[in-house]
């Protein structure tokens, strides 16, 4: 006889124990992404908002071919491209307000720049010169964050602490796709559930972490579905139809600042280009697949709109691709200046007070740096 034959030994739950404890059906995805370009509601859209979208986007793919050439020629250690991610990153800054706060991955900077961020600024840890390059509370932008999802709890942790505080701040996340694997990810969506905490979580689907496809990352039906699980709603929407996250985005802020809790979104989009200028994504996928998603491009997508209302025309275009050009051109010779580096300031901004440890680190450098001077001097 088992331990569960034995009489007495089975205890039946209470009526309701077994019951969802928040019912799912306002928590589950859209059943097919989210898009407003190409369908009847695209007529309503405000002509000013997709202007200013343009903009953004075609200055983001300038900037990100710039910004991999200043690779190519040793500028940079490394840049995560993010052409065809565009607009993921532009509406992601462009449904904040002002006293809101930005949570980027490392690639994305043009989420940060149109947030407001140098664009200098935004490529000083890519270059590898100071720990951030910016001053995070000037544009209310996080550090771009190279671990994956570690930005995620912050998130959380400041969009908690500020509605403790009665301030009226959302935070928004960004991650990749492969970021969701990690157990940043899943703490950051159970404590912002259960916490009820004014934050946004974007999440760019882009098909691969580096070379690992998503079908080796995860069973689930969607990205979006993960939100289910931790009793958080969920949307998803083509990442690559700008004013569609825009919405999808500003609902979700609207949401959160209201009290309404977080929202996990997830964007279906691709990056054109590898991984970062080490990767050769030749291994690992088609150009079949790449042309597809050129096909695809969310810069195209939103200037043939433009035309079909007659709000973009040909100068138009040129005088977008001009600014853009001259953005690229000032970011050059920026980038092309040797920094001035002060060895000390890596001391800096690490705590708000040092440490021990470090104090005496800083001073060991001195010393050492003071030396090299004077033997330099004889």
């Amino acid at each position: 006889m088992t331990v569960l034959e034995q009489p007495g030994s089975h205890r039946p739950p209470p009526s309701r124990a077994w019951r969802p404890r928040t019912d799912p059906a306002p928590l589950l995805p859209d059943e097919e992404p989210y898009r407003l370009l190409g369908t009847p509601a695209a007529d309503a859209l405000d002509p000013g908002l997709l202007r200013l979208l343009y903009g953004h986007l075609v200055r983001g793919r300038r900037y990100n071919t710039q910004a991999t050439a200043l690779t190519r020629q040793g500028r940079l250690a490394v840049y995560p491209s993010s052409s065809g991610q565009e607009a993921c990153q532009v509406a992601a800054a462009l449904a904040l307000e002002e006293r809101d706060w930005l949570f980027p991955s490392y690639r994305d900077t043009l989420a940060a720049i149109a947030r407001g961020l140098d664009p200098v600024q935004a490529l000083t840890l890519l270059r590898g010169d100071w720990h951030t390059g910016y001053d995070p509370r000037e544009h209310r932008v996080a550090p771009l964050c190279t671990p994956l999802a570690t930005q995620l709890p912050h998130a959380v942790g400041l969009a908690h602490a500020a509605r403790l505080a009665g301030d009226d701040v959302v935070a928004l996340a960004m991650v990749g796709d492969g970021g969701t694997s990690e157990g940043d990810f899943h703490e950051a969506l159970n404590f912002a559930a259960v916490w009820k905490a004014p934050v946004v979580f974007l999440v760019q689907n882009n098909g691969f972490a580096i070379s690992v496809p998503l079908a080796k990352q995860t069973a689930a039906p969607s990205l979006a579905h993960k939100g289910v699980g931790y009793g958080i709603p969920a949307r998803l929407v083509d990442g690559n139809d700008a004013p569609a996250v825009h919405e999808v985005l500003s609902g979700a802020v609207r949401r959160a600042r209201a009290g309404g809790g977080p929202t996990l979104v997830e964007a279906l989009t691709y990056r054109v280009d590898a991984h970062t200028n080490a990767d050769d994504a030749t291994r690992y996928r088609t150009d079949a697949e790449v042309a597809a998603w050129r096909a695809h491009d969310p810069v195209e997508l939103l200037e043939r709109e433009l035309a079909r209302r007659g709000l973009l025309d040909e100068k138009d275009v040129a005088a977008e691709r001009e600014a853009a050009e001259r953005m690229a051109a000032e970011l050059r010779d920026r980038m092309n200046e040797d920094p001035v580096l002060d060895p000390m300031e890596l001391f800096d901004h690490v705590y708000a007070r040092r440490t021990g440890r470090l104090r005496r680190q800083a001073e060991q450098l001195r010393a050492e740096l003071a030396a090299a001077e004077e033997g330099t001097d004889r």
